[in-house]
């Protein structure tokens, strides 16, 4: 059993608190819109996916060639080596082979291709095994634990409280601690934020599936669950995210050239009363948590011409014996991608000409 509380650490000062508050505004914008767009909660217009990766080309830039949202990333490749604890969960053929090929993703959650490794306090990490039956499962991780809010009402909101001031061509200073205070259910959020430390490296962070999921028997047997992956390395005592503009996808490769890289996949079981359909809620207190396995990072290349530079990372993408829940985050993810995805599709060739240094 393992207890998911965690011990307490300095709270930041409330100027680094809105800091990090706009750090994040990219994550909180995509969503937000998507949910939006697959839920019809825009009036009098339903939002359509033009519309919503217009808005992010205007936050950040047209970049063509690159995602609108995580457009800074880099691409990994290596297998996933089973455990047996998942099996009498989830018939699905990843947890039974006893190696899965994967292709993998690290990115920075914002629209900008040239931003500063530094300008965001988030690493995102996504997966697509591929198993040997032709099935695939893909995720998409994210360092945070849990989301600001629940439902898509909440979500445009919080869009609002962060849209440009068309006087100043920024966030009014005032809306998102308005729009938090008038939402409790941010708690856990803020609080994650408040005591949030980036990792030094992608390849020490822990990264979050945060949505649940149903692992299903040979038998029919439904299982909800969270899952994470662990990282093997850790940031040394002290080590803090350097300020250049780079330097996680160098250090990245320079650590895979000395050797694999692992994660342990995770698999946290729900309790009764845990809830299954709002991932801005944490589940708390002792649960099982299964070992389902090792994730082995043996190579990189550059997002340019990289396996992962095709791929659309949709959630709802799954094998037989994982199943989505209802969260409706899912649906509005798989939305969002599948929108960027057709825009970027036929615009390859700029990405390989692109110049790659970042920019502050």
């Amino acid at each position: 059993m393992v207890d998911h509380s965690s011990p307490p650490r300095p709270p930041l000062s409330t100027a680094s608190l809105i800091a990090r508050l706009a750090g994040i505004g990219a994550v909180v914008a995509v969503v937000a819109g998507a949910f939006a767009y697959v839920n019809g909660t825009l009036d009098p217009q339903r939002l359509r996916p033009k519309t919503l990766v217009n808005a992010l080309e205007t936050n950040n830039g047209v970049h063509p060639g690159f995602r609108r949202n995580h457009a800074k990333g880099v691409c990994v490749a290596g297998y996933f080596q089973s455990s047996t604890e998942a099996r009498a969960y989830s018939n699905a053929q990843v947890f039974s082979e006893a190696k899965t090929p994967i292709i993998g993703r690290f990115a920075l959650p914002s629209g900008n291709p040239y931003a500063p490794d530094s300008s965001v306090p988030i690493r995102s990490f996504a997966v697509q095994f591929s198993q040997a039956n032709g099935q695939q499962w893909r995720t998409g991780m994210n360092s945070m634990p849990v989301f600001p809010v629940g439902t898509p009402e909440a979500f445009y909101q919080l869009l609002k409280a962060g849209a440009p001031d068309p006087a100043t061509g920024k966030p009014n200073p005032s809306s998102m601690p308005a729009f938090f205070a008038a939402h409790p259910e941010t708690a856990p959020f803020l609080a994650w934020v408040k005591t949030a430390k980036p990792s030094a490296s992608y390849a020490t962070e822990t990264y979050n599936g945060i949505n649940a999921f149903y692992l299903v028997a040979a038998d029919g047997t439904r299982q909800a669950v969270r899952w994470e992956v662990v990282p093997q390395s850790q940031d040394a005592a002290g080590d803090t995210a350097p300020a250049g503009s780079d330097f996680l996808e160098q250090d990245l490769v320079r650590r895979l050239a000395a050797g694999p890289l692992r994660w342990q996949l995770n698999m946290t079981l729900a309790n009764p009363g845990d809830p299954l359909d709002d991932a801005s809620k944490t589940w708390t207190g002792a649960h099982k948590v299964l070992n389902a396995g090792t994730l082995v990072l043996q190579s990189s290349q550059p997002q340019a011409d990289g396996d992962c530079r095709d791929i659309n990372f949709d959630p709802l993408i799954l094998p037989s014996g994982i199943q989505a829940s209802n969260d409706p985050l899912l649906a509005a993810r798989s939305a969002a991608y599948a929108s960027s995805y057709l825009r970027r599709a036929g615009e390859v060739s700029p990405l390989h000409s692109a110049p790659q240094e970042s920019k502050p």
